[in-house]
């Protein structure tokens, strides 16, 4: 097993960026590089780098978020970019959405520990929980997949004319081309790729804005959500 690097201190932009909560950022921050590490969420060898590569890297993500609007954060992860929103953003409600249980279980623990009450974790996949999860304004993810896949799962979760952001890499502008036929099956109406955090991190962060329409997800997506909804509407009166 491969032993964690230490973690560094917090550079002065984090305490720009989070403000009052910047204690709750650098506990999150050991969090990470002890039990996140020993349980696999995050590499040993990212730990010298989780203030700029990770936790800033999602935190100026708010910059772009409308405020007091629904968030849900898909493939949550160890929680990036949801937890460092969320300890920016307390205007938000954020749902961190998660498939594994020994991550959900993480998230659990740091959502408790650092106070979040206006986030939530749920297990499941973005496919499980359509029609029974409230959709939402903005959906956000951080290397969950490419960006058509990605958006197959993510957008059906949006309510009419929310959107979906997505922390990507270099490679953005070209994911949103080759993309670009299914993200307007899925009732994708404008795309554009953003960078945040000029002044906070080096390089910038690049988002993937996709807005959608009236109908997110589409004609099939739209059946798919009402019939869930039904179904679940089926349950409670059991």
């Amino acid at each position: 097993m491969t032993e964690a690097a230490e973690l560094p201190p917090a550079p002065e932009q984090a305490r720009v960026v989070f403000g009052e909560r910047f204690p709750d950022a650098v506990r999150y921050a050991e969090l990470l590089a002890d039990a996140g590490v020993q349980r696999g969420l995050i590499g040993p060898r990212e730990v010298p780098r989780l203030w700029e590569r990770h936790i800033l890297n999602c935190a100026v993500l708010s910059e772009v978020v409308p405020e007091g609007v629904t968030v849900c954060d898909v493939g949550s992860g160890a929680g990036l970019p949801g937890i460092p929103l969320a300890l920016v953003r307390p205007d938000l409600k954020i749902t961190l959405l998660e498939p594994l249980l020994r991550r959900t279980t993480f998230l659990t623990e740091v959502v408790e520990l650092l106070g979040l009450d206006h986030v939530t974790v749920v297990r499941g996949r973005a496919e499980e929980v359509l029609g029974t999860l409230t959709p939402v304004h903005v959906v956000t993810a951080r290397a969950v997949a490419p960006l058509d896949r990605l958006a197959a799962w993510g957008v059906p979760l949006l309510r009419p004319y929310g959107e979906m952001l997505a922390l990507k890499g270099d490679t953005a502008e070209e994911e949103l081309k080759s993309a670009a036929t299914a993200l307007s099956k899925l009732g994708a109406v404008e795309t554009s790729v953003l960078h945040v955090g000029e002044g906070i991190v080096d390089p910038l962060s690049t988002v993937v804005r996709v807005e959608v329409g009236e109908s997110p997800g589409g004609v099939r997506f739209a059946a798919k959500r009402a019939k869930a909804a039904r179904a679940g509407r089926t349950r409670r009166r059991r």
